[in-house]
């Protein structure tokens, strides 16, 4: 029995890259190996009664029939039952992770991993490891990230009772479509396990989720960065798990994913509705203004009123899609963005203020016209349809104004370079 515990089978293995240094005449692929090059393999899961020999078996099986030399290493975030033991009895590499959660069990066998190459997948049987040659090919191929396909779109396969019906019509479809859609990922299966990439490619993503989203941020980065991803197609089996059932949660999971690449993609979650609310307030100001009248509807006051929270609504969201996409880049959860850095050498803290104050300046003009109108009248009644023209665009100037200024210092704190 497992208490929370993530597992991982590493294997490293030798490969033809940068012909030197003779090995004796050993053929992969019918080619000449002259320098050796360690190549890991890498399968994390939480496993329960998932018998793990299995799967470092069928590893190194795969590794054997397949001419690549190699070892298994077993990253441990606190298993309770014998799985460290059985791996070192199958010639397996034990290592200690001392945070839990799947994305620092990853951390710490991919760290440990003294590879070119690495292959993760789930150890809960889920997964036949005697495929793996397919993804060592494609990267000694040239691509850096090598993500298995599950799903018929792909090529893959899955057995009865091996994917819930929600996931496999449903979850994983979308989430594969979102990430073809926003971050141009070229894969169809999202949530495979099993995936292969260059550990020279996982050091420049510089990962930093510590839980579930681990695997969701290298397919982001990754793409982001114009790394080369490609898929192969693989065969998804029943979870081998007997203790309990599996650990993800439906809808738990798949919130988590979605808000997620909404914090990876300010845009969808903040510019596009940005974008309906400020054209809403713009088109409630264009017909307002002028009192115009359509049919039997006419636009007056109330319709500024509207039009003014949509504007502020609108605004705000704009300024939340700075402050996300500036803190996930200065934080490395996104890569630099050439984007926002040509942003920031147009809108800086200055330029900020200095707009923030003509803002001020405006609707404090347009507050005190208001006044004066009052002032004329002997500070009576006031005729409210003339007066709100001046009323309402003053205090949404102004409102922008505060919110520019404070938004411009707040910003400038979170662009700034630390260590």
């Amino acid at each position: 029995m497992l208490a929370n515990a993530s597992l991982g089978i590493v294997l490293r293995h030798d490969d033809e890259f940068d012909f030197a240094d003779r090995l004796g005449g050993i053929a992969i692929d019918g080619r000449e190996v002259t320098r050796r090059q360690r190549q890991q393999l890498r399968f994390p899961s939480v496993i329960g009664h998932a018998d793990p020999q299995d799967a470092i078996e069928k590893a190194q099986r795969a590794l054997r029939e397949n001419n690549i030399k190699g070892e298994v290493v077993v990253a441990d975030n606190g298993s309770t039952d014998a799985s460290r033991t059985i791996a070192e009895k199958q010639e397996a590499r034990a290592v200690l992770v001392n945070e839990p959660g799947y994305g620092n069990a990853l951390m710490g066998g991919i760290a440990a991993a003294r590879g070119r190459f690495v292959i993760i997948g789930d150890a809960d049987a889920s997964y036949d490891f005697l495929e793996t040659p397919k993804i060592v090919e494609k990267l000694r191929a040239g691509f850096d990230l090598v993500q298995g396909c599950r799903l018929p779109v792909g090529g893959g396969s899955i057995r009865p009772g091996a994917m819930p019906f929600l996931h496999r019509w449903i979850g994983n479809p979308f989430f594969s479509f979102l990430v073809r859609k926003w971050f141009r990922a070229p894969i169809n299966d999202v949530y495979c396990g099993l995936r292969g990439f260059s550990k020279a490619m996982y050091e420049r993503l510089d990962q930093r989720c510590t839980g579930m989203e681990f695997a969701t941020e290298m397919i982001i980065k990754a793409s982001l960065l114009g790394e080369k991803i490609t898929g192969v197609p693989i065969t998804l089996h029943p979870d081998g798990r007997t203790s309990h059932a599996p650990h993800l949660k439906t809808f738990r999971d798949g919130w988590r994913t979605f808000r997620y690449f909404l914090m990876c993609s300010p845009r969808w979650l903040f510019v596009v509705p940005s974008a309906i609310f400020i054209a809403f307030g713009l088109l409630g100001y264009l017909v307002a203004m002028p009192s115009l009248s359509i049919r039997r509807g006419s636009f007056d006051a109330h319709t500024l009123l509207f039009a003014s929270l949509a504007i502020l609504c609108g605004y705000q969201c704009i300024l939340f899609a700075v402050f996300a996409k500036t803190f996930a880049v200065t934080e490395g959860f996104l890569p630099p963005d050439r984007h926002l850095e040509r942003f920031f050498e147009i809108v800086n803290l200055e330029r900020g203020l200095v707009v923030a104050g003509l803002a001020l300046l405006a609707g404090g003009a347009l507050l005190l016209a208001a006044i004066r109108q009052w002032w004329l009248t002997g500070f009576g009644h006031l005729d409210y349809a003339y007066t709100m023209r001046f009323v309402v665009p003053g205090a949404t100037l102004v409102a922008l104004g505060f919110q520019t200024v404070f938004s411009s210092f707040f910003v400038s704190i979170l662009g700034m370079r630390r260590k």
